[in-house]
């Protein structure tokens, strides 16, 4: 349990009595669903409704299934890396049977592995060549699926709080598209070569994706917007609906 400060975020430094607490907590409890945590990647999301703005993400994925993985987003991979969304990943095989009203959600990772945007980052004492082949297979496995990712903290634009609505993220579908001065310097701190990464990876499958998904290249964004409206049951509901407030039975 880290006893570290963030200077970045709002409020006072952690008192001792909160660093012995936490690490009591961690001593004793159990922490299962983090536990099941098999995978960490790095990459690169754009908003879907601002493609001028992408963020650097650092995941940490569990499996439930072969077909749908959970990951946990951060800013970083540090101790003080901040806590900046969700990602949930399907196959094809689930992706297919959802209503087109979902699909809209959902972006493809074609291009995200096969560009070499999409690393493992690798352990210092891990040799390059038996790395490179475990991500190979990694990606050969990411370039089916589909993602759903919300992002609650907007740490691109300075924001020292999660503030405003979830932002709904996509992932970049063209070489046109990608902000290569961003993905430089990734490669430079991790010490990798997103350039070598796209050539070892060129015979991945290139999979035809559902229209309905990356609907952002296709000019159609999606913005989630905070609408105040009657809480069910209440007596606002009830002017609503011309009557008494309805009841759960």
């Amino acid at each position: 349990m880290t006893s570290c400060h963030d200077p970045t975020v709002p409020g006072e430094p952690r008192s001792w009595t909160s660093v012995a607490l936490d690490t009591a907590a961690s001593m004793t409890q159990s922490f299962h669903p983090l536990k099941n945590i098999c995978a960490h990647l790095n990459g690169l999301h754009v908003y879907s409704d601002d493609p001028t703005r992408h963020v650097e993400t650092t995941h940490y994925c569990s499996h439930h299934t072969e077909d749908m993985r959970q990951c946990i987003l951060y800013d970083g991979p540090g101790p003080n890396a901040r806590l900046i969304g969700v990602e949930y990943m399907i196959t094809e095989k689930l992706f297919k049977d959802l209503p087109p009203e979902e699909k809209k959600y959902w972006h493809s990772h074609v291009y995200e592995a096969k560009s070499g945007m999409l690393i493992m980052p690798k352990p210092a004492t891990m040799p390059g060549p038996i790395w490179d082949a475990a991500e190979l297979q990694e990606m050969e496995q990411v370039v089916h699926l589909y993602g759903k990712t919300i992002h609650l903290w907007q740490v691109d634009r300075g924001d020292t709080l999660p503030l405003g609505e979830p932002k709904l993220m996509m992932s970049f579908t063209s070489p046109t598209q990608l902000p290569t001065a961003a993905l430089q310097d990734r490669d430079e701190r991790y010490s990798t070569d997103y350039l070598k990464k796209r050539e070892l990876r060129k015979d991945l499958p290139e999979p035809e994706m559902d229209e309905l998904a990356d609907g952002w290249v296709k000019g159609r964004g999606i913005r989630f917007e905070g609408v105040e409206v009657p809480v069910k049951g209440s007596p606002a509901d009830s002017d609503r609906l011309g009557g008494e407030p309805k009841t759960a039975a």
